[in-house]
């Protein structure tokens, strides 16, 4: 007997003489693209249709061969086709619910490619028709929440959160997909939470669930009022943990897994899951490419709910010490924002281990190390979106009185081994000679002190954490035992950095708001703090830093006076960066002289730290300081107000990716029916 292939729906015999001959799911299909309705003819057509195998390729194929004016007149057999998909998901034979969930996957991506440039109106008429569509979408969306919500299959569970992001993901510009009206109606909030909630389900799904819900929490969040919106902000139960460790476990563990390749030697892997989120090059540095769709789903919740900022205070057992190394997977296709979904197997590794003799560590030291990771290379722009979205989330925690106690806590010390990029002068530190400190020193000085001047947008954002904390410490009167003078001088360096580079970066950005912010930082520890600083000599190096430093704010002072008294469009911008100065100015006139006559009374040519600050300590009486306002406050955080158009351009980028990634064929029908080989 010849063999037969099977290509493009066609079941065609090895010997020429015999004509190809057409699967009969080929055949069917067929029929319903004729102007005919297919179940005249054949009563039971519909009721075959789902007994049989589907054809992905074939199906979405021949609607994609169709121009528009064809596809109209088969309006009405399409729209038959949508509905009885919908009808057979509710019938027993597991069967028919996955090939039901199949055929609704390909008409909606077929259909898409006939509407790219349309808002959504015409694919709802194309689908099910305008009349019937509210019911139609009612009728689905209780399908599809009960068959999440049921203890039955897991890939009929897999088929329809699939389906669910093919539905969000339907228009590049999610706000624009009418489509998702009627998912905002027949909410299935509880439906993603529950699965979220158990460990089953989470490691088989919570990838899916998670990423479609970051989606639907951004269907026009600033137009109108969505549901998952208010119902994610009033989350207060045990599923708002489960979401935030599997979140950090799952960010964090991909890295984890790619430095342990790095540090022995094995790039064979850098193609599989774990190699689509994080890429290492060739120069001992793990450089990053981050999953934006886990990262915003992340920060939804802090943003929302501040119950997820108090989960991030809670303890769990080190990963790094428990976790067991996954076995590479099957090469796969990078993608460029790093959403292609993980296999089962790397989200299995990361369910959290209970084990009392484990060394415990801290959901916001996860989220830390995760940020050191992407804020060492932001030249990438994907890269450097990941660092901005990681900068937002710590804003909103810096803003949260409950995790500013946490982080100031002087009983609450953790060792922090944040990540480096490798550099000659700059070994990397073994992790028991790193010191135990409250987690604000971290957060202060080994992940912000080291990744300024990497990017005006990270470095406006680090600033902007920095003076927050700040006024938590001033308002709370905590003072930390920090070396402040590793703050100063980075930001001192900062400083030099915009001076050195004025031309090329004022050409695309007003570096007036970063040196306005940096200066008033310095004021803000003029000002205040003799309530904030650990001791009185930390004070006095304070002013110490500044005299010694005084040529950089005089290059600083001269290049804002130059700009401010002329009538250009930084004018106004520099006069505030002018008067800022003034206190500084103050200080380094006021007592360089005085330094100047000591060596020349003393006859040293140059003075020692210790004669400088007995200099200092010695004429503070007369010295003179304005009172400068406002300091101590600041602008809350707004999305809507300062980010929108980020956040726009974001999901529109991580919608577009997880339409392009999903896969609905991944589920063989040998595996289905073994699955449901109990069914009689």
């Amino acid at each position: 007997m010849a063999q037969v292939e099977k290509r493009g729906g066609l079941l065609r015999k090895s010997s020429a003489s015999k004509k190809p001959l057409k699967e009969k799911v080929v055949l069917m299909y067929d029929e319903i693209f004729m102007t005919e309705d297919p179940s005249k003819c054949s009563p039971r057509f519909w009721e075959e249709l789902f007994l049989m195998k589907v054809n992905l390729e074939y199906l979405e194929g021949k609607l994609e061969s169709l121009d528009g004016e064809e596809l109209m007149k088969i309006k009405d057999n399409i729209n038959c086709l949508f509905q009885h998909c919908i009808q057979a998901l509710g019938e027993e034979h597991p069967i028919r619910v996955v090939n039901a969930l199949q055929t609704l996957c390909a008409l909606i991506r077929g259909v898409h490619q006939k509407n790219k440039s349309t808002s959504g109106f015409d694919i709802i008429n194309m689908l099910m028709g305008f009349d019937k569509a509210e019911l139609c979408m009612k009728n689905l969306m209780e399908s599809l929440d009960s068959l999440l919500c049921a203890e039955g299959s897991e890939s009929l569970k897999s088929l329809c959160l699939k389906l669910l992001l093919c539905l969000v993901t339907v228009t590049d510009n999610i706000s624009q997909n009418t489509i998702l009206e009627y998912v905002m109606i027949n909410s299935i909030f509880e439906a993603i939470l529950q699965i979220l909630s158990h460990p089953p389900s989470r490691r088989e799904h919570g990838y899916d669930a998670v990423v479609l819900l970051a989606l639907l929490v951004n269907y026009r969040k600033y137009e109108s009022v969505n549901p998952y919106i208010v119902k994610l902000s009033i989350v207060d139960d045990e599923a708002t943990l489960n979401v935030s460790i599997w979140i950090l476990f799952f960010l964090f563990r991909q890295y984890k897994d790619k430095e342990e390749e790095h540090q022995s030697g094995f790039f064979s892997a850098l193609t599989n899951m774990v190699g689509s989120m994080f890429i290492a090059d060739a120069h001992e540095k793990i450089s990053v490419q981050t999953n934006e769709a886990i990262l915003l789903a992340l920060y939804e919740a802090v943003h929302l709910n501040r119950n997820f900022i108090t989960v991030l205070a809670q303890s769990h057992p080190e990963m790094g010490l428990v976790m067991t190394p996954v076995s590479p997977a099957p090469a796969t296709p990078v993608t460029p924002l790093g959403t292609t979904p993980p296999s089962s197997d790397v989200i299995s590794s990361v369910e959290l281990p209970l084990d009392a003799d484990v060394q415990t560590s801290n959901l916001l030291i996860t989220f830390l190390k995760y940020s050191s990771i992407v804020m060492q290379d932001t030249k990438d722009e994907h890269r450097l979106h990941s660092g901005k979205l990681c900068l937002i989330i710590l804003t909103c925690i810096a803003e949260d009185q409950y995790a500013n106690a946490f982080l100031h806590d002087d009983n609450m010390n953790f060792r922090v081994n944040l990540h480096r990029m490798p550099m000659r002068h700059r070994k990397k530190a073994a992790d028991k000679n790193l010191p135990c400190r409250p987690l604000v020193c971290a957060v202060l000085g080994d992940l912000f002190v080291f990744f300024f001047c990497t990017h005006l947008v990270v470095e406006l954002r680090c600033i902007q954490v920095v003076h927050k904390l700040l006024c938590y410490q001033k308002k709370c009167r905590v003072r930390l035992h920090y070396t402040w003078r590793e703050l100063w001088s980075a930001l001192i360096n900062l400083l030099k950095f915009l001076m050195s580079n004025e031309t090329v970066l004022l050409a695309k950005h007003n570096i007036f708001t970063l040196a306005l912010m940096i200066v008033n930082l310095f004021n803000m520890f003029i000002t205040y703090g003799d309530t904030f600083l650990p001791t009185p000599s930390s004070y006095d190096e304070l002013y110490y830093e500044i005299i010694r430093m005084h040529q950089s704010f005089d290059n600083l002072y001269s290049m804002v006076l130059r700009l401010s008294t002329n009538a250009g469009q930084w004018k106004e911008a520099a006069s505030k960066v002018t008067h800022a100065l003034v206190n500084i100015r103050a200080i380094i006139n006021h007592f360089n002289p005085k330094i100047e006559s000591y060596a020349a009374v003393n006859h040293i040519s140059q003075l020692s730290e210790e004669q400088v600050l007995e200099v200092v300590r010695a004429n503070y009486d007369t010295l003179t300081l304005k009172l400068q306002d406002g300091l101590d406050q600041y602008e809350r955080y707004s999305e809507q107000h300062k980010e929108a158009a980020f956040f726009k351009e974001l999901v529109r980028s991580i919608s577009t990716n997880v339409r392009r990634n999903l896969a609905f064929h991944t589920l063989s029908q040998e595996v289905l029916l073994k699955e449901f080989s109990t069914i009689s």
